[in-house]
């Protein structure tokens, strides 16, 4: 081989340093799916209820996302498999079994909320019928996920993350406590109020999803489907350094994004609700709702585009990571680069996932009391799945000379404590 080439491609024309769209992928939109409706309406309470004395548990949460998500990328693009698919390789099918099935209840509980509260995001901007819009984003989400190309598909996740910017341009528009919010931001407070606890359980929960870990493991695995020229780690040891590189800058990044737009929302009821005295905010769109008089209708705009914004984002990856674990675990043909005829049982999941959480809306069931449940199950898979996400990535029969080093390792079995931590405080919350 000339030196003129290397890989099939030429050296002479190749740029020197990768281009900052092809760097950000998987780990970018697992982050921006990380702040959803449910989530935004979890740091809208937090705001209005506390003020801003929780904004420290978002730079507590953020290496512990760090790591355990591009721990997880890490095992995708090692094996060229998702989570599930390694974890199929390492456990029996029951251990399997026992991790999915929980985790589809839960994306779907939490899916159904997000379509309505997008429905209700629609209403408040242009009125109609709320369960109308519901059906009509579950649809959207659906066809997104069926009929359009998998580049295509990842190019409009892209774009939709940048959704995110509605809560950063919100910050613009109300008067913020500098004085307060940097307390806040770098001196953890601790209360006696029990509300106050089930708040920071509830913000871990919300950060650190399991439906997160399968979506970039087998986001890693789908784009080698789709690039011939790169190949699982363990086959060709030899693209590590790189791999390695994207997905360290493309998971900071897009933890980073998760976290910073988790502020602003936090900042921004906390400057206009918590201000006020308006502590009671059941919903994303409530927030949108009170802010209005506060801070102006702009800014009730740019929340409702938000939670539209960032609904058209979630709700593919939450049906998407379910269909995703079930598929490689019962060892179904999975992934979104495949068509639909050749792939029926993943996209007939996705399918199912999305038209049931779509149905919740129809029901009596209260989303917020649904959205607890949902968070209590995440809560609970959690912290096995993390389990395992570590053992395997430390097994060298499985990631090879790609085993995890000593501070990923810390980082990873420091979230694990973290999350079980935020599981027991929400067992004994729950009694007050």
């Amino acid at each position: 081989m000339s030196n003129e080439q290397v890989g099939g491609r030429s050296a002479v024309v190749e740029p020197s340093k990768p281009r900052i769209l092809e760097i950000l992928g998987p780990g970018l939109v697992t982050g921006a799916s990380d702040d959803d409706p449910s989530g935004i309406a979890t740091y809208s309470q937090a705001g209005a209820q506390f003020g801003y004395v929780a904004s420290w548990t978002l730079i507590l949460t953020y290496p512990l996302m760090v790591a355990v998500q591009m721990i997880s990328a890490r095992i995708g693009r090692t094996t060229g498999r998702g989570l599930a698919g390694s974890m199929a390789q390492c456990y029996p099918r029951w251990v399997g079994a026992i991790i999915t099935v929980p985790l589809m209840i839960a994306n779907i509980i939490n899916l159904g909320a997000d379509l309505g509260a997008m429905g209700d995001a629609a209403h408040l901007l242009v009125n109609g019928n709320a369960l109308i819009y519901v059906g009509a984003f579950g649809g959207i989400c659906i066809l997104l996920q069926v009929f359009l190309k998998y580049k295509r598909y990842v190019a409009v996740l892209k774009w939709l993350s940048l959704a995110l910017l509605s809560y950063i341009a919100a910050l613009f528009v109300v008067h913020i406590d500098w004085s307060a919010f940097t307390r806040g931001l770098l001196l953890p407070t601790f209360k006696t109020d029990p509300n106050y606890w089930s708040m920071i359980v509830a913000i871990f929960g919300t950060t650190i999803s399991p439906y997160l870990f399968f979506w970039q493991a087998s986001q890693e695995a789908e784009d080698l489907k789709e690039n011939p020229r790169e190949e699982a780690l363990v086959e060709h040891p030899h693209e590590a350094g790189r791999a390695n590189t994207r997905i360290t800058l493309d998971t900071l990044i897009g933890m980073a994004a998760s976290n910073i737009v988790a502020l602003a929302i936090i900042t921004t009821t906390a400057a206009t609700l918590n201000k006020a005295g308006t502590t009671n905010i059941q919903s994303s769109v409530d927030a949108a709702k009170a802010i209005e008089p506060l801070a102006g209708h702009f800014a009730e705009i740019i929340f409702a585009m938000g939670i539209i914004g960032t609904g058209l984002l979630a709700v593919p990856v939450l049906a998407g990571s379910a269909a995703y674990a079930v598929g490689e675990v019962a060892r179904w043909k999975v992934g979104l680069s495949h068509e639909p005829s050749e792939a029926k049982a993943f996209y007939a999941t996705v399918g199912v996932a999305t038209v049931v959480g779509m149905l919740l809306n129809f029901t009596p069931v209260s989303p917020m009391k649904a959205l607890f449940w949902s968070a209590v199950i995440n809560g609970v898979v959690a912290v096995p799945v993390m389990v395992i996400l570590m053992l395997i990535a430390s097994n060298r029969k499985v990631m090879k000379q790609f085993v995890i080093g000593r501070g990923l390792s810390i980082l990873g079995w420091a979230s694990c404590l973290a999350m079980f931590a935020a599981v027991v405080g929400m067992a004994v919350t729950a009694f007050f």
